[in-house]
């Protein structure tokens, strides 16, 4: 695969994908959303693969949509008098949808602003590390435009829905640390060791039983929808898959040998 708007590396069962256009602080464009979902779909095709970093290049973790005077629609939307509905609905929409239903772990790792459709990529992803130069919010109102890349379903389930109206409405955008007390981020880490903290989450998410995490993840994801007697049901099914898995076996074998379990997702 070559891309041209991302960087894709995978090591030690751990992929990470770079937002690669720090001259835009990594603003998205409808060819970046088209690498990135295919990066994504490699990842969930490949077994090698048990868990995902996305970050960014330079100074910006992404700054939502390009909002520079020159910025047109794809053409083959553009004059059409559904252009924006259009283009949003075909592309940054997949992104989202894609990445919020994706089974494997994955952490967003904060390297600087992410604002706008930059906080919702962030929020789409399970674990947010920030750095502690980051900042983070929605600036939308403030091109007069409104978090329409999916923000005003986040935002509220992530900081509740006072503070995300008031985030949103004001065009509020926050320091790391005051992100964490907000919910919106997991952890801060000093600016050099803002990648190595993310690693060591995702190395430790890959070292983990594959089968048993993609169900325990998606699992508590559906289940916030759902009503007790219904959870449960889920959950009992779910036994299916994962206790009859060699890695339960595996597991169990380690506590009493006293030793670290290698899973094989088996």
């Amino acid at each position: 695969m070559e891309f041209t708007q991302i960087l894709y590396a995978k090591d030690n069962k751990v992929a990470v994908i770079t937002l690669n256009r720090p001259q835009m602080m990594n603003a998205y464009s409808e060819t970046m959303v088209h690498e990135l979902l295919q990066a994504l779909g490699d990842c969930r095709d490949d077994d090698e693969v048990r868990s995902v970093i996305i970050t960014g290049a330079g100074r910006g973790f992404c700054s939502g949509g390009e909002v520079s005077p020159d910025f047109q629609y794809p053409e083959r939307y553009r004059g059409h008098r559904l252009e924006s509905m259009l283009e949003m609905r075909n592309n940054f929409h997949q992104l989202v949808k894609f990445l919020w239903h994706f089974d494997k772990p994955s952490v967003a790792a904060i390297n600087g602003a992410a604002v706008a459709g930059g906080l919702t990529l962030a929020l789409c992803c399970d674990f947010r590390i920030a750095a502690e130069s980051a900042k983070l919010g929605d600036t939308s109102l403030k091109f007069a435009l409104m978090p329409d890349e999916g923000g005003a379903w986040l935002f509220p389930r992530y900081m509740g829905f006072q503070n995300a109206l008031k985030m949103s409405l004001f065009s509020e955008v926050y320091t790391a640390q005051r992100a964490r007390e907000l919910g919106l981020v997991n952890e801060v880490a000093g600016d050099a060791e803002l990648m190595e903290t993310a690693q060591s989450w995702a190395v430790r998410l890959a070292e983990g039983p594959p089968i048993a995490i993609r169900i325990t993840k998606r699992m508590m994801y559906k289940q916030t929808q759902m009503d007790l007697d219904n959870a449960l049901e889920d959950a009992a099914l779910g036994t299916l898959v994962t206790n009859y898995c060699e890695d339960v076996q595996e597991g169990v074998r380690a506590f009493h040998e006293k030793r670290k379990p290698l899973f094989k997702g088996r």
